[in-house]
Order: C-alpha cells, then structure tokens, then sequence
C-alpha cells in the first residue's frame, strides 16, 4: 500500500495542468470586482497587506480611528493580503491565486485518494474535482470554501502518507497545521479532528493491532492533532483577546449565525438581521454576538418544535442546489450574465452537484457479489437505502436530495455484513460530510456552504460499490 500511495506523482502533476487552465481561464475571463462576503475579504486583504492589521477605520470627531475586526474569520483575507504582498494586488492577482489553489487541491484529492481505494479509483476521483463545474466557477470568486477544503483534505493525507512512512507521530503533527491553518479560514474545520483517529486506527495498512490498542492510537493522534490546531490558532486568538473587546477564538460570526437560524423570521437560509430583532444597542462585535448567541439560544428554548422543524429546508438550502457560484458572477456583472444564462448555469451546477451526491452516497456500500447470504442482504438493503433516496430527489415532490448527505456517515458507520472498509479515509470524510450537515442543521443553509465538502464527494464516489471488507482481504487497495 505505501509504494502505490506514494507513486503515480505524474498523474499528480497532469491533474494540476488539467484542473489549473479551465481554472486559469476562468479566474482571468470571468472575474470582477468581488461582491457580497468577497468584497469584505479582498478589503481586510488590502489592510491587512499595507501593514494596518485586520480593521477598517471609524470617523470619530471627523478623525479616522483605527478599528480591529474580527467577525469574518482571518484565514482567507491573510492568505490575500500574503498574494498581494508579494504579487501586487493586480484586478486578477487574487483570482490566479484561486485557480492554483483549486488545481492543487486536485492533486491532495488524487493523493490521498490513494490510500482509501485503487489508483485507478484515485485517478477518478481527481478527474471528478478537476472537471467539477462548481470548483472550476470559485476560481473567479473571492470566496473561501476551496481554501477551506483545501485544509481539509490536506490534514487526512499527511497523517495517512506520514504513518505508511512509520512516522504517525509526525503525521498528527503536520495534520493539525492544516487543520488550524482551515480552521482560520472556516472555524468548523476543527470539527474534524476527532475523525483523524480514524486513520490511525486503521493504519495506512490496514493493521489495528488490536482493539484496545487501536482505540488508544486513535485518541493520541486525535488530541495531538487538536492539539496542534489550536495551537496554530492561538495567537489570533490572543490577538483576539487584546484589541477587541472580548475574546473570541476566530471569528465572532457564531451568534449572528445561530440567531439567524432561529429568530422569529428564520426561513432556513441567510436572512438579515436588524437591530430590532433583538440587539439593538451598537456594541463591540464580541459583545454583539454574545447578544445575539443569547437570542438565539432563547428563541430555540421558547419554541423548540418551530427550531426542529426548520432542519430539513436548512439541508435541502445546503445540499439541494447549487447556484451561489453563478449567483456571484451576475452580481458581479450582471450584463454578461442575463437571467436566461444564469439559468442555464444554475442548472448544469445542480445537475453535476446532485449527480456527485447520488454517488458519493454509493462510496458506503459494496458491490452486491456472490458471498454468504447474511452480507448479500444487507449490502442489497443499503444499496435500495441509498438508490430509493435518489428517487426520492429525483421524482418526489420536493426532489430533496439532502437526505444522502445524511445517509453517508450514517451508512459508513453501521457495522453492517459485507460492508466496504468505511473507516480510514472514507470514515473521515464521511466524517467531515457529517460535520457540515450538523453546522447547518443547527445554523441556516446556503448552498455555497457545501462546496467545502465537494472534494470529499469525489473522493467518494470514486469509492462507489467497492468489494466489502472480507472480499478484499489480501487485496490492498481495493477497498
């Protein structure tokens, strides 16, 4: 197993070119000026690379008065500021710099794909992330999610690539850098650390060593990971502490959040909130969103049911279109892109996220084979499982497919007979499709918020109706 994860580095590089010129085109054709969140993050980009920190400036007695910020995460806006630096901040700087990222974050998905599945699986899943239209469209959009998922893949892999070298110990380490430094982009990222336990547990190898002592590996490379997160996002948070007016950990968008997903007028996505809602007084932006955290939790404790009942149009927002990359490239001109092309553009992105999804779901559960009757059953049940939810999506009334973002950690973690090996790599990022499922569940939902897992569903439907466990013992890489 370690000298195939290790080898195909031509692939590798052939993925970056194939991934990098529709990117390249695109982050040069396409761009704008940025819009909505894009416009904040270019503005702390800018002030942060002229040497004025993450701030704006406040007239006070008609004199400018210098302002931290904190409500957007830093991670975004500093890798920016770091591009503007060193490149200028040119109309396209920052959109070039997006289309590397995204065609690097192929070569992550192809690598560490290599450790949960085939090469020949590998090669598929970083023609799936090259050619993603989604992925391609974020290259003109000053946004953060590829950063984010960047980060995300990035942690898996070094901790699988370091422990098939026998180094885990190093491996946790280099995993919670990426971790910490995704977490400054995304917070939620650092949900993820747990589900690091899972590589270890396995092995590159697929070796456990027994079950005790699995579970103990599994934990030292889960809190050394942690660990090392959050000591990477410590400084910013002790930035945090000293010039805002209190402490915050990234970013202090959590309470705006949750009272978005709860206030009296919640629909399940992005509402604005007013003063009137219920923190009228102009404070410091910790103080403001330890109010509307507060909020939120009441309005949640005074009616539980309406809270509950909103999850589900939280998750279809999340997980049942995709359109925010084309909503963002007509705002930013809207003459290039009348309404009859954003249409158009609205649904090839749907079409090829939904497709993705069905498949990904197909990355838990094994091929139907000839084997013991007990594990032909219940591999056929989760595959009707799965097939009759995209049915579901497909013919139902309202064609919601959110429901398979559901299924594919809850699948991936039954024991069921004959199953395909679902810890490891796959568990992670199964893992990590759970995490963003339960953030929006319990926040709002907006499509965008899933493309930071889009890399991960590649990599699982190139997973997709692979040999169970037992089938592919003896057969490393085929799993």
């Amino acid at each position: 197993m370690s000298e195939r994860a290790g080898g195909d580095l031509a692939f590798s590089a052939l993925a970056f070119a194939l991934a990098l010129l529709p990117r390249l085109y695109v982050a040069i054709a396409w761009a704008r000026e940025p819009v909505w969140d894009g416009h904040y993050y270019d503005f702390g980009a800018r002030r942060i690379a002229a040497g004025l920190g993450y701030s704006d400036d406040l007239i006070v007695g008609g004199q400018a008065v210098w302002h931290p910020w904190c409500h957007y995460p830093v991670g975004y806006s500093g890798f920016l500021a770091l591009v503007y630096r060193l490149f200028g901040a040119g109309p396209h700087v920052a959109t070039v710099a997006n289309a590397v990222i995204g065609a690097l974050l192929v070569v992550v998905v192809h690598r560490l794909t290599r450790y949960a599945t085939t090469p020949a699986r590998a090669r598929v899943a970083a023609l799936l992330a090259a050619l993603s239209p989604g992925l391609i469209l974020y290259a003109a959009l000053l946004m953060t999610e590829p950063l984010a998922a960047l980060g995300l893949v990035t942690a898996p892999w070094l901790l699988a690539r370091d422990a098939a070298r026998g180094r885990p110990a190093r491996g946790a380490v280099l995993a919670g850098v990426a971790l910490g430094l995704s977490a400054l982009v995304r917070p939620q990222s650092l949900l993820c650390a747990p589900a690091l336990a899972l590589l270890s547990w396995r092995g590159a190898g697929g070796a456990s060593g027994g079950a005790r002592a699995a579970w103990r590996r599994g934990a030292l490379t889960a809190a050394l990971s942690a660990a090392t997160a959050l000591a990477v996002v410590a400084p910013w948070t002790i930035r945090n502490c000293r010039v805002m007016d209190g402490c915050a950990l990234v970013s202090t968008n959590g309470g705006w959040n949750l009272a978005i997903g709860a206030f009296p007028r919640a629909t399940g996505r992005f509402e604005t909130l007013r003063a009137g809602d219920g923190c009228p007084i102009a404070r410091g932006q910790v103080a403001q969103d330890r109010c509307w955290m507060a909020a939120g939790l009441q309005w949640i404790k005074d009616d539980p049911g309406r809270w509950l009942a909103l999850i589900p149009r939280k998750l279809g927002f999340t997980f049942d279109h995709e359109s925010f990359p084309i909503g963002y490239l007509g705002e930013a001109d809207p003459g290039a892109w009348p309404e009859e092309r954003r249409a158009a553009g609205r649904s090839v992105l749907t079409a090829s996220h939904l497709g993705l999804l069905s498949a990904a779901a197909l990355g838990v559960v094994a091929m139907p084979r000839r084997r013991p009757r007990r594990e032909l059953a219940a591999q056929l049940l989760a595959l009707a499982a799965v097939l009759g939810l995209v049915a579901l999506g497909v013919f139902g009334d309202g064609h919601a497919f959110w429901p398979l973002a559901v299924a594919i950690p809850l699948i991936a973690a039954l024991p069921l007979p004959g199953r395909p090996a679902n810890g490891g790599v796959v568990g992670y990022l199964a893992f990590a499709v759970a995490s963003v499922a339960l953030t929006h569940a319990v926040f709002f939902g907006e499509d965008r918020y899933h493309m930071v897992v889009t890399p991960a569903l590649c990599i699982l439907a190139a997973c997709a109706l692979r040999r169970g466990e037992a089938a592919a013992a003896g057969q490393a890489g085929d799993r």
